[in-house]
């Protein structure tokens, strides 16, 4: 045969191999496009970051002129902000039951924030949304505070555990009670034995700071799950009093601008460092206050750091990024302007808390959503999204409003939103024994002891300046019996036996 013929075979031959090869290259191509864009096929990732006792006005895409937060303003140019979401509680422990449960604290018996010793828990018996996950395939991580038994130390006669909800590894989980301010290694509070949270090495230096080693961790577990659907609740300890924000953060807020005037005479940390009473360092400034700034900042670094992991591992579309607060700030070291009250107090300063959600497979960028929701709709509508029926027998006071996460338009099918937070005796931070309801613009407020009706109207007055009880009678019936109403369907009495 001439030569020249078989070259030219050979080279035909060897054209077309290189053009099959080229087509399944092609197929393996478009199907790999296929499955990155049909990411609804696929269960969401859910990361859920839950600051502490961080106001409504404290970021800057809700307002805020002091504070730097460029990663959750970010977040929100991404993702869908809420003007009007709301905690079901005004303190921290009834927040985190109803967001595990889906259940108004009212219906679970735990009303305010659980006490060092208290013989109350979360129960088992509930059905929690990470073991809802945790059943449908996801990996369920929990990273930080819990908040939701009393503790051994101090001699409680059960301690209920993250593990003992569905959540399949935990870290940096307290063991001693929260709040003491000790956010630096190795975690002790002035002279007691232990430290107060279970960390037991450092990882980031011999001035570990609390907040940036519990984001590492957050990192590092979306990284060990990227193969697999995960949910993880990054539940932060900061900026909760005492306010202890890294050094360096809160010497630029310093410089920034002068702090505001003390509320206390006396400060724990400062008295640590040797400058005696008083607060030299602004721990408890009412305003422009650089360790609340600080704190924030040092959250703000954490929610940049995961979002750049998810593009890293090319999981951002189909991950829900949720950033929320568990109630209103402390007015002790804060401003919740223009909100009257704050933390304890069911005013709109007390319970309106900022909420970002990001999930750029469903939810529009950059839009807001002045519809009224409560953190009970959260497990309902994660479940919703990652297409998951509700447990059986469980009943949930939230509803899913995942739809209105799809349009900012799409009106959420419910008449009110409800609150009960009795006390045997008034918070230590000023907020007394009450019932609330919101039923579109308007807001009831009936303080349990002494049968006192406030009405206000929201869109006009979010202050909660006026009271309208007396001049709009016929609203204040209605709104008050509804509550009445509503108090009876969740099993609730007007006063508990106890709190504790």
């Amino acid at each position: 045969m001439d030569k020249t013929l078989i070259n030219r075979h050979e080279v035909t031959t060897r054209i077309c191999l290189l053009l099959v090869e080229i087509c399944l290259l092609n197929i393996l191509i478009e199907s790999a496009l296929a499955t990155m864009a049909a990411p609804e096929d696929q269960p969401p990732n859910i990361i859920f970051i839950l600051a502490d006792d961080l106001g409504w006005s404290e970021l800057e895409c809700y307002g805020n002129s002091f504070n730097e937060t460029p990663n959750l303003n970010r977040l929100s140019q991404d993702g869908m902000r809420f003007t009007d979401a709301y905690a079901a509680a005004p303190v921290c422990s009834p927040y985190r039951a109803a967001l595990l449960t889906g259940k108004h604290p009212a219906r679970i018996g735990i009303l305010d924030f659980l006490r060092p010793d208290s013989v109350n828990a979360l129960d088992t018996s509930y059905m929690t949304l990470p073991e809802s996950l945790n059943e449908h395939g996801y990996a369920t991580g929990m990273i930080g505070k819990w908040h939701l038994t009393g503790y051994a130390y101090h001699g409680a006669a059960r301690e209920i555990r993250p593990g003992d909800h569905g959540f399949d590894w935990d870290f940096g989980g307290e063991i001693k009670s929260v709040g003491n301010g000790a956010n630096f290694w190795p975690y002790v509070f002035r002279d007691q034995p232990i430290p107060w949270i279970d960390i037991p090495k450092n990882r980031l230096g011999k001035d570990e700071y609390l907040t940036d080693r519990l984001n590492v961790e957050a990192v590092d577990f979306v990284q060990q799950h990227r193969d697999e659907p995960f949910f993880l609740l990054l539940s932060h300890y900061a900026p909760h009093t005492i306010l202890n924000g890294r050094p360096d953060l809160v010497d630029k807020y310093k410089a920034k601008h002068a702090p505001g005037k003390s509320t206390r005479n006396r400060c724990y940390l400062c008295e640590d460092k040797g400058l005696g009473r008083g607060d030299p360092d602004h721990h408890w400034a009412g305003d422009h206050n650089p360790h609340l700034a600080a704190m924030l900042e040092s959250i703000d670094e954490g929610v940049g750091m995961l979002m750049e992991k998810l593009e890293e591992l090319d999981l951002t579309k189909n991950t829900i990024l949720i950033f929320t607060s568990d109630n209103g700030g402390e007015t002790n070291v804060t401003s919740n302007t223009p909100l009257r009250g704050g933390k304890s107090e069911l005013y709109e300063g007390g319970i309106r808390v900022p909420l970002i959600v990001r999930w750029p497979a469903m939810i529009p960028a950059g839009v807001t959503c002045n519809q009224p929701t409560q953190n009970t709709d959260f497990y309902p509508t994660l479940l919703d999204a990652a297409s998951i029926r509700k447990p059986s027998g469980e009943i949930f006071d939230g509803i899913s409003i995942l739809d209105t996460w799809k349009n900012p338009q799409q009106l959420i099918p419910r008449d009110y939103i409800a609150w009960h937070y009795p006390l045997e005796r008034p918070h230590f931070l000023g907020g007394v024994s009450a019932s609330a309801i919101r039923s579109g613009p308007w807001k009831l407020i009936e303080h349990l002891e002494s049968g006192y009706l406030q009405l206000y109207s929201l869109h006009k007055d979010p202050g909660e300046t006026t009271n309208l009880a007396e001049s709009e009678v016929a609203m204040t019936s209605r709104l008050h019996q509804a509550l009445i109403d509503w108090r009876a369907s969740v099993s609730t009495t007007s006063l508990p036996a106890s709190n504790q």
